[in-house]
């Protein structure tokens, strides 16, 4: 996690750079944007990906390829986010890529700053409704907030943002909801010290072949460039 401390140090950096010159001052994740960005350049994902969208969970969710083999998937987290934020980068970091899927966690972090349940669900409206103004037949998935040891304090708003947000789900087509939470807890019904890091926040590998376990069942069918590879190496083997 120390690479997601440093970029975010850079960009609060930046920023008051930005505010002592008299320019409107960058926001705070506009280094790790603008990296996105670069690396974009330099080598343009295709279109059609699944898209992986939020906060540290998906930036640092570095096996996020291989733990997906007949998926082609694109990671877009930037750590410390909010569920506005990534609505606020939608034409840098989603609608260039025309995703044929959007998978975002988010929202643990604004519980943390203070944000209602309440407002946690309208901000996720809100992403729903800017994301198919242009992607009208994009699939969204929002991975649950998931409750951890150094938060729990807060798993009651945790809980109801994830019981607004999965209900808007399955009223709204396309939209899907995944549940993590639950399988986060052990018996007890606290979080499974196994799964996290040892700031209690962040998950560790076993806690990420959980929600690969979990996720990959929403990912639907393998992309059609998947699919053709598939069947080009299943002739070659005939």
């Amino acid at each position: 996690m120390a690479v997601f401390r440093s970029t975010r140090l850079l960009a609060i950096g930046l920023a008051l750079i930005g505010g002592a010159q008299g320019q409107k001052p960058l926001a705070p994740w506009e280094a790790e944007i603008a990296a996105f960005e670069a690396r974009d350049r330099e080598t343009r994902p295709a279109k059609g990906a699944v898209l992986f969208l939020g906060s540290s969970s998906i930036g640092g969710w570095s096996t996020l390829v291989t733990d997906f083999p007949e998926q082609r998937v694109l990671n877009r987290g930037f750590g410390g986010s909010q569920i506005a934020d990534s609505t606020h980068f939608a034409a840098r970091i989603i609608f260039p890529y025309q995703p044929r899927m959007i998978v975002l966690y988010a929202g643990g972090n604004d519980i943390a700053v203070g944000k209602p349940a309440e407002e946690v669900f309208a901000d996720f409206r809100k992403f729903v409704a800017t994301v198919r103004a242009r992607l009208p037949k994009v699939t969204i998935a929002y991975i649950s907030i998931a409750g951890n040891p150094a938060r729990w304090a807060q798993v009651e708003k945790v809980k109801a943002a994830n019981e607004l947000i999965a209900g808007f789900a399955k009223e709204t087509p396309k939209t899907k909801f995944i549940d993590v939470f639950s399988a986060m807890l052990g018996e007890d019904g606290l979080p499974r010290p196994e799964i996290f890091s040892d700031d209690g926040l962040h998950m560790n590998a076993e806690g990420y072949r959980l929600w690969t376990k979990i996720v990959a069942p929403y990912l639907r069918t393998p992309a059609p460039a998947v699919k053709a590879r598939q069947r080009s190496k299943k002739a070659r083997r005939s």
